[in-house]
């Protein structure tokens, strides 16, 4: 099969095409023919092991997992003997290391569950690992009816999640992003937008029961002005988070909170709940085919983009 291998650290252009050897379905494990999967942050920090603790779990001078990917959706090719819930020819989508190839293995109780059917393959792929981080953000910051959230960083994978989800949870929800994104953020759920190029919400006087950075370009420092008395911060990015999260828990009223608990099975669940409801939909900035993964790496790593990168390969869409 095919698939985006990579055996050295550094920029896009260590990752290559090549073939390798299709896996085989252990017996509580599905093979899923992949449709579409994602170019994310994470496979970006995976790549170029930065910052440097990702070697500690990569492999310190080379990488032992030579295929990223994380999103995937795609139909059902074979199941495991112990497999009831999923047969061949299914539609599905979910998480799953080493997405970026023609087929993958996924344990029937992994991440992974039936697409809902409206949806298209690409939709299916891009809408799993932002829903994750930003419900994990919101839950950490106890959002729910009523609360005042700020989301900066509105418009990428994870914002464009979290507003979505905190307008399900009953928030007023605040959305700092670039002003052409504007009407998007608006038509997710957003109540109020801030360009943050004309302006600065840490100087406007307003304040937030949350502020969720999205896209780990802010810092509580900066941000604490802009808190109510025992406001949270919640990080998503950036190591030096982490010790200012316990700190924070003992030093100060206003908090740093960083969710690590990871990906659940429960979470892509009550995802395929909320896009049958017409509750949450996809946000794809731009798709390639998966030979062009070097450039689809690039625009990701430009910050430019709006919602997700989709790579799509065994011809299909849809």
């Amino acid at each position: 099969m095919r698939a985006i291998v990579h055996d050295r650290y550094g920029s896009p252009d260590v990752l290559r095409l090549e073939e390798v050897e299709r896996p085989v379905p252990g017996d509580d494990e599905v093979l899923v023919k992949v449709h579409a999967t994602t170019v994310t942050r994470t496979d970006c920090h995976m790549r170029a092991a930065s910052p440097f603790f990702w070697r500690f779990m990569l492999g310190l001078l080379r990488p032992r997992r030579r295929i990223l990917g994380l999103e995937f959706s795609g139909v059902v090719e074979t199941v495991g003997a112990a497999v009831t819930e999923f047969g061949p020819g299914d539609r599905v989508f979910g998480l799953r290391n080493g997405s970026h190839a023609e087929y993958v293995c996924v344990r029937e109780a992994g991440l992974l569950a039936h697409m809902p059917a409206a949806v298209t393959f690409a939709e299916a792929a891009a809408v799993c690992d932002g829903m994750s981080q930003g419900l994990a953000g919101l839950r950490s910051g106890r959002v729910g009816q009523g609360t005042r959230l700020l989301v900066y960083g509105a418009s990428g994978s994870c914002g464009t999640a979290a507003v979505q989800l905190a307008a399900y949870l009953g928030a007023h929800v605040t959305a700092v992003c670039n002003g052409k994104n504007a009407e998007l953020v608006r038509s997710l759920g957003a109540d109020e937008v801030i360009d943050y190029e004309r302006d600065d919400f840490t100087k406007n006087g307003e304040t937030y029961d949350v502020i969720l950075d999205a896209v780990g370009k802010h810092s509580l420092l900066r941000a604490r002005g802009s808190l109510v008395p025992r406001g949270l911060y919640v990080a998503t990015d950036r190591l030096y988070n982490f010790p200012l999260a316990y700190l924070t828990k003992w030093i100060g009223k206003k908090k740093v909170v960083f969710d690590v608990t990871g990906y659940q099975r429960d979470d892509v669940l009550l995802l395929k709940e909320l896009i049958e409801a017409g509750r949450y939909r996809a946000v794809i900035d731009r798709t390639y085919p998966l030979e062009d993964v070097v450039e689809a790496t690039r625009y990701v790593e430009s910050w430019q983009k709006t919602g997700n990168v989709v790579l799509t390969l065994n011809g299909a869409i849809r």
